[in-house]
C-alpha cells in the first residue's frame, strides 16, 4: 500500500520546533487527523526514531493553518501538541512559541500577502479564541529570517518576530481567576489558578522544597516533586472547572522564587510532565500577570515596575524572558489590557512527510 504524502514547512518557532501544515490538505475529523499527527511526529517511541519529532514536549508540536473563518484575523491557527511517547494529541491548548512562526508559514503559503519592510499578520488561536497580531519583517515583500536579535534557548541571531496578545484572560475558562480565588490550597499547597493566555496553577517554589535554581535536568530527576505537583495540579483542574485532567496537559504549572540580585523573578515552567527547557510564550503572560496581581504566590517576590505597559523579566533555566504587560489595577482588581513580546523563527526545510497508507489514503 502506498503511502499519504501531506506537504508541510518544518519551522523552528521561538525556543520550539515542528511541522507546519495546511488544514486543507489534512482530514476535518479530529480522530483520523490526531492519527496521521503521531504518525508524522513518530509519538510512540522515545526518540520519536519513526517520524519528524525531536524526543521532546517542544519538538512535537503542530501548527495547522488556514484562511480564517473570524472577521477579524488573517489567518486561523490551530495547535496540536503531540506526546513523545504515549501516542496521544491534545488540542485543547494553544503554544505561543510555534505561535511565532505562524506570520512567516501564512506568509510562505500564500495564505497572506506580503508588503514591502514590516507585515503585520492578525491570528485567530482556534484552539483558545485568542487573537494576536504577529509582526513579521518583510523587506522587498520577502520574509526575512536573518536578523540580530537574540532570544535566550536558542542559539545564535535571528530577525524579531513581535507578538502582541489580545483578548486572552480567561481565554480557556472564562475567568481570568478561574476558583473566583487569588489563592487556593490543594494538597496543603498553596496556589494560584489563573487563566492568561494559557490556565496554569502556581505556586512558590520554596513550597515544594524547592530554590527555583534547579535547572531542568534537576528538576526532571525529582519525581517525588512530580507526583506532589500532579496531585495539586489535577485538583486545581478540577476546581478551575477543567474537569478530569489527567490526560491532558492543561492547566500548566509553574513555581515562582525571588531573584535577589535583580529585582526580577524567576520562573519554572512544566508541560506539564516534563519541565520546559526555557519558558513557554502563553505561560510567560500567565506568570507575567500572576507577578504583578496583588494577592497571589508571587506577592512581595518581585519589585513591581512604575512604567505601564510593564516589562517583566522572567528568568527560566536557559536565561530570561520580557513580557511587557498593559494592565490596570482598579478596585475591582487586576485588569489585562494586552501582553506583548518579541520571539524569532526560522524556516528548517519545506517539502512533504509520508504517512502509512494504512492510516491514510491522503484524500483531505
Amino acid at each position: 500500500m502506498p503511502q499519504a504524502s501531506i506537504p508541510f514547512i518544518f519551522m523552528r518557532g521561538g525556543s520550539s520546533r515542528g511541522p507546519y501544515f495546511l488544514r486543507e490538505d489534512l482530514p476535518q475529523d479530529r480522530d483520523h487527523l490526531a492519527k496521521i499527527l503521531i504518525a508524522v511526529v513518530g509519538s510512540g517511541h522515545p526518540l520519536n526514531i519513526d517520524g519528524v519529532g525531536g524526543s521532546n514536549p517542544v519538538t512535537t508540536k503542530v501548527a495547522i493553518l488556514s484562511r480564517a473563518t473570524d472577521d477579524w484575523a488573517d489567518v486561523d491557527y490551530f495547535f496540536a501538541q503531540v506526546s513523545v511517547e504515549d501516542r496521544q494529541v491534545d488540542f485543547r491548548p494553544t503554544c505561543g512559541n510555534i505561535l511565532s512562526g505562524v506570520g512567516a508559514a501564512a506568509l510562505e503559503m500564500g495564505l497572506v500577502d506580503a508588503q514591502d519592510g514590516v507585515t503585520d499578520i492578525r491570528i485567530h488561536a482556534v484552539n483558545t479564541g485568542a487573537r494576536i497580531i504577529s509582526r513579521v519583517e518583510t523587506p522587498g515583500g520577502k520574509v526575512e529570517y536573518d536578523g540580530a536579535f537574540v532570544i535566550d534557548g536558542v542559539p545564535g541571531t535571528a530577525a524579531p518576530v513581535g507578538l502582541n496578545f489580545m483578548d486572552v484572560a480567561g481565554s480557556s475558562t472564562g475567568a481570568f481567576l478561574p476558583t473566583g480565588n487569588l489563592i487556593d490550597r490543594f494538597d496543603g499547597i498553596e496556589v494560584t489558578c489563573m487563566d492568561v493566555a494559557m490556565p496554569m496553577v502556581l505556586a512558590r517554589a520554596s513550597d515544594f522544597g524547592l530554590t527555583g535554581h534547579e535547572t531542568a535536568a534537576e528538576l526532571d530527576a525529582n519525581r517525588d516533586f512530580f507526583a506532589r505537583m500532579e496531585a495539586v495540579r489535577l485538583a486545581a483542574g478540577t476546581a478551575m472547572g477543567m474537569g478530569d485532567c489527567t490526560s491532558s496537559v492543561t492547566p500548566k504549572f509553574g513555581v515562582f522564587a525571588r531573584h535577589e540580585d535583580t529585582g526580577h523573578i524567576i520562573t519554572r515552567y512544566f508541560m506539564p510532565w516534563h519541565t520546559h527547557p526555557t519558558l513557554a510564550v502563553t505561560g510567560s503572560q500567565c506568570m507575567a500577570s500572576c507577578a504583578l496581581t496583588p494577592g497571589t504566590v508571587t506577592d512581595g517576590m518581585m519589585k513591581i515596575p512604575q512604567a505601564n505597559p510593564a516589562t517583566v523579566t522572567l528568568h527560566h533555566p536557559m536565561g530570561k524572558m520580557d513580557v511587557v504587560i498593559d494592565y490596570e489595577n482598579t478596585a475591582d482588581g487586576f485588569v489585562l489590557h494586552s501582553a506583548g513580546l518579541i520571539r524569532t523563527c526560522r524556516k528548517l526545510a519545506a517539502g512533504q512527510v509520508f504517512v502509512p497508507g494504512s492510516i491514510w489514503d491522503g484524500k483531505a
